[in-house]
C-alpha cells in the first residue's frame, strides 16, 4: 500500500471515530426513543471498532520505503 493511500485510509479511520463520538453523545443525551438510542449507540459503536482496528493498521504496518 502506498504512503498515499495509507493517508486516505487513515483519514477514513480518523473520520469514523469522530462520528462515532457525536453518535455516542446523540444516544446518550439527546435523545428519548429507545429504539432510535439504540440503534444509534450500536452504529457508534461499530465505527469505533472500525476506526480502532484501521488506527492499529495504519501504525502496525510500518512506514512505506522512501522518496
Amino acid at each position: 500500500m502506498s504512503s498515499l493511500d495509507k493517508m486516505w485510509v487513515s483519514f477514513a479511520g480518523i473520520a469514523f471515530l469522530m462520528i462515532s463520538m457525536g453518535l455516542i453523545y446523540l444516544s446518550r443525551y439527546k435523545l428519548n426513543n429507545g429504539i432510535l438510542k439504540f440503534l444509534f449507540a450500536l452504529t457508534a459503536y461499530i465505527l469505533l471498532i472500525l476506526g480502532f482496528f484501521i488506527m492499529v493498521f495504519i501504525i502496525l504496518s510500518g512506514p512505506t520505503g522512501g522518496a
